[in-house]
C-alpha cells in the first residue's frame, strides 16, 4: 500500500488509459458565508469521468454530493463560492470562464437532471415551452423544427401519447413521467455530461426501474459520461461503473463497482452496507450508524468519521488520514496505513442482537372489510357526476396486535387513500372498518374521539405534518390535550420528556420548532406524537422513502423496539421491498384500488404467486449480483402499456392484464375471484405461480 494525494491522481491516469476523460477534477472546494465559520460543503474533492462512463457519488444527506455538482455548473446558492481547485472539461477550466460563457455550458455541453422535479419545472409553462427554450437557446431550433425534436424527446423517454402531452402541464403529468419531462429537458442540448441528482428518490420501484433502465439506454446511444448523485446502493450497483464514497465534504474511499460491492474499505462504507435492511438480517437489529454527519462550519483536525466509527483510536482525533490505494481502491484511512497492525477487515454483516417478538393476540385490532373510496368525476354547469374515480375499490386485511401488515404497490394504487379511508380521514364509500371489534363507521363526536386514542398515523413527509409555529413538546402535547390524555399539564409535560427520551431526543428539545431538526428527527418527532396517546394500531405512510439508509435504519429499529415494548400494530405502507422483508410478517400487494395477493411475508416475496408481485420484486436493483450495466430492461418498461393504467378507466377483466406476460382471453374479460394459495395466503389470478 503507497500513500497518495488528497485528490487521488491515480484515477485520472486510469480513466485517461480507459477512454476520453471528459472532466477533471482536483482539489475542489466550496465556502459558503463569510466570517470566521464559514461552511465548506465541498472540501478538496477530487475525481474524473471518461466519456460513456457513469462515475456516483455515494453518501448520506449533508455529506455535500450535491453541492459538488452545483459547484461543477457554477450555480451555488446565495453567499456560496468556489475557494479552491480545478474543474477541468474537455480541456477547459471551467472556473475560469465567465458567467455569460458558462451559460453556454449548462445545458449544451453540461445536462443536469435536478432531485425534485416539482420544484425544478415551472408549473406556468407547458412542457413544450420549457423543452423549447432549451431547444432555442442551444440548438437554434424554432417553431415546427422545435416542436419535432420536442416530440422525439419526450418520445424517447417514453412518455405515451407525447403529441398531446406536449401542450401539459407539470401538475399533469405524475411523479414518474415528471421525472422523464426532466431528463427529457436535460437531453435537449445533447450534452457530453449528464449529472442526474438523486434522479430515482422516493419513486417507487417499478418506475426507478424504468428511470434507470432510460439512463442507461441513452447513455449507451449517446457515449455520454454521467456523474451520478445518490444514497442508494441499489441504484449504483445497477448504474455505476467507479464509485466515490462522500462524507462531511470530501471522499473516503474511491473504486471500481465490481471491487466495491465485493469489499467496501473505509470503516463508513461497511456501515452503509450493514444498515441495510433484508430478509437476511430479518429478526437481527440493523447496525445503524450513530450520530449524524457532523456540521460543516467548524475546522477538522484528524479524521472527520471519528466520532461515529467502531474502529475508531487516538490518532483518528488527532491527524488527519492519507490516501492509500489497497489493488485498483483507494482509502482515506489510518487503518490501511502501511505497517500498521490494526484489523481493517471487519465484517460488513448485521448487528447480533435481536428483538423480541411481542404478543400476538386472537383478534385481530384492525379488520377491514370490502372497504372502497370512490372519487366522483363531475362535468358541465350543473357539474353533474360523469364518472369515478375508483382509488380503493373492495379491500379486505386484518391486523393483529403486535405484528406488522405491509401494503405495498405502485404510486398511484390507492394505498395512501385506504389508510387515510380507515382512520375516517376520508369518507369511505362502502366496506367495513373495525376496531378492536368496534365498527367506526358507527362512531361519530365524542365517540369517535375517543376511538380515536387507539389509532394513530405517521404521514411521509414529516416537516410538512408538522406545525412550523409550535414547539415540539406542543405538538407532541396537542394530542393528549384534544383527547383529554393526562389532564393534568405537569404530567403532560413529564410524558412529552419521556417520549422524546423514548425516541432518541433530548428532553429539552421541546422547546425547539421543527426546522431545527434533521429529516430523521423530523420522523422521531411524528412518531412520538403518536405514541402520546397510547395508540394499539398504528398507520404508517411511507415513513422512511426518502431517508439515508443510516437514517432509515434508526427509525426501523425504533420502530421494532416499540412494537416490541408496547405491543404495537402497524399498518406499514411502502415501495420499499427490502424493508418489506426486514419489518413486516404479514404483506397485502395492492394493484388498481384492489388487493392481488396477501399473506405471511415469507411465502408471499419467497414465492410470488400473482405475475404484479413477480415484477415489484424484479424491479428491485440487487446489491448482491454482479450484472452488467445495460439498458435492456428499457424497451421492456419504457412506456405505452407498461405504465399504470388510469383507475378512471381500468382494463376490462383483470386489470394487470395488459402488463401481464401470462394474460389470456379469460384475463381480459373476467376478474379473478379470490384463492387460496396456502396458509393464510390468498391471490386474486387466473394462472396463478
Amino acid at each position: 500500500m503507497t500513500a497518495l494525494s488528497a485528490s487521488a491522481p491515480s484515477a485520472t491516469a486510469d480513466r485517461q488509459a480507459a477512454g476520453t476523460v471528459l472532466v477533471e477534477v482536483e482539489e475542489l472546494r466550496v465556502r459558503i458565508g463569510a466570517g470566521d465559520l464559514p461552511v465548506r460543503p465541498v472540501d478538496g474533492v477530487g475525481f474524473s469521468i471518461a466519456a460513456g462512463e457513469t462515475f456516483a457519488l455515494l453518501g448520506e444527506s449533508g455529506c455535500g454530493k450535491s453541492m459538488t455538482a452545483l459547484a461543477l455548473l457554477r450555480l451555488l446558492p446565495d453567499g456560496g463560492r468556489v475557494d479552491g481547485g480545478r474543474v477541468r472539461f474537455g480541456g477547459v477550466e471551467l472556473l475560469a470562464q465567465t458567467e455569460a460563457q458558462m451559460r453556454d455550458v449548462r445545458g449544451r455541453r453540461i445536462g443536469m437532471i435536478f432531485q425534485e422535479p416539482s420544484t425544478s419545472l415551472n408549473p406556468v409553462m407547458t412542457v413544450m415551452a420549457q423543452i423549447g427554450e432549451v431547444l432555442d437557446r442551444h440548438r437554434g431550433l424554432h417553431g415546427a423544427a422545435a416542436r419535432l425534436e420536442a416530440l422525439r424527446l419526450l418520445e424517447s423517454v417514453g412518455i405515451p401519447d407525447a403529441e398531446r402531452r406536449l401542450d401539459d402541464y407539470p401538475f399533469q403529468f405524475s411523479g414518474g413521467m415528471k421525472q422523464r419531462v426532466m431528463i427529457a429537458m436535460a437531453l435537449a442540448g445533447e450534452p457530453e455530461l449528464l449529472i442526474a441528482d438523486e434522479p430515482t428518490t422516493a419513486l417507487d420501484v417499478t418506475i426507478q426501474a424504468q428511470v434507470l433502465d432510460l439512463l442507461a439506454k441513452l447513455q449507451a446511444e449517446r457515449g455520454m459520461g454521467m456523474l451520478l448523485i445518490t444514497h442508494d446502493l441499489g441504484v449504483v450497483a445497477k448504474m455505476a461503473h467507479r464509485i466515490g464514497v462522500m462524507y462531511a465534504g470530501e471522499l473516503v474511499e474511491t473504486a471500481s463497482r465490481s471491487d466495491f460491492f465485493r469489499r467496501p474499505l473505509h470503516p463508513y462504507s461497511r456501515k452503509l452496507f450493514a444498515a441495510l435492511p433484508t430478509e437476511g438480517q430479518r429478526g437481527h437489529r440493523l447496525s445503524a450508524l450513530p450520530g449524524h454527519v457532523p456540521p460543516l462550519d467548524r475546522g477538522f483536525v484528524g479524521c472527520r468519521f471519528a466520532d461515529r466509527c467502531p474502529q475508531v483510536f487516538e490518532r483518528c482525533h488527532g491527524e488527519a488520514p492519507a490516501w492509500h490505494q489497497l489493488e485498483a481502491q483507494e482509502v482515506r484511512c489510518h487503518l490501511y496505513e502501511p505497517g500498521s497492525e490494526r484489523d481493517a477487515d471487519v465484517p460488513t454483516g448485521a448487528s447480533s442482537a435481536r428483538f423480541d417478538e411481542a404478543a400476538s393476540g386472537s383478534r385481530p385490532v384492525l379488520d377491514v372489510r370490502q372497504l372502497k373510496v370512490h372519487f366522483p368525476v363531475r362535468k358541465g354547469l350543473l357539474k353533474r357526476e360523469v364518472a369515478s374515480i375508483k382509488a380503493v375499490d373492495g379491500i379486505s386485511l386484518q391486523v393483529m396486535p403486535g405484528r406488522t401488515l405491509a401494503l405495498v404497490g405502485e404510486s398511484g394504487c390507492g394505498k395512501t387513500t385506504a389508510g387515510k379511508a380507515i382512520l375516517k380521514l376520508i369518507a369511505p364509500t362502502d366496506g367495513e372498518v373495525l376496531l378492536d371489534g368496534k365498527r367506526l363507521a358507527e362512531l361519530s363526536g365524542s365517540a369517535l374521539r375517543e376511538a380515536r386514542r387507539e389509532f394513530q398515523m405517521i404521514f411521509q413527509d414529516p416537516f410538512a405534518s408538522l406545525n412550523p409555529r409550535m414547539r415540539v413538546g406542543e405538538i407532541i402535547e396537542e394530542g393528549m390535550v384534544a383527547l383529554g390524555v393526562e389532564r393534568d399539564a405537569q404530567s403532560r409535560t413529564r410524558r412529552v420528556e419521556s417520549l422524546l427520551q423514548r425516541v432518541g431526543l433530548r428532553s429539552e428539545m421541546k422547546l425547539r420548532y421543527p426546522h431545527e431538526f434533521s429529516g430523521g428527527q423530523r420522523q422521531r418527532i411524528a412518531i412520538a406524537r403518536a405514541l402520546a396517546v397510547s395508540p394499539k394500531l398504528i398507520i404508517c405512510d411511507e415513513p422512511t422513502s426518502a431517508l439515508d439508509v443510516s437514517v432509515q435504519a434508526q427509525i426501523l429499529n425504533l420502530m421494532r423496539d416499540l412494537q416490541s415494548e408496547l405491543g404495537l400494530a402497524y399498518l406499514f405502507i411502502t415501495h420499499n421491498l427490502g424493508v418489506v422483508s426486514w419489518l413486516a410478517h404479514d404483506v397485502a400487494v395492492m394493484y388498481l384500488g384492489r388487493i392481488v395477493e396477501r399473506g405471511p411475508v415469507d411465502a408471499v416475496l419467497g414465492a410470488p404467486a400473482h405475475p404484479y408481485t413477480s415484477a415489484l420484486l424484479a424491479a428491485v436493483p440487487n446489491i448482491e449480483r454482479d450484472q452488467p450495466i445495460t439498458a435492456s430492461g428499457a424497451s421492456r418498461t419504457g412506456g405505452g402499456a407498461e405504465d399504470l393504467p388510469s383507475p378512471l378507466r381500468p382494463p376490462a377483466g383483470c386489470h394487470f392484464n395488459p402488463r401481464c406476460p401470462r394474460a389470456t382471453d379469460i384475463c381480459r374479460k373476467q376478474y379473478p375471484d379470490e384463492t387460496q394459495h396456502g396458509p393464510g395466503r390468498v391471490v386474486r389470478c387466473h394462472w396463478p405461480e
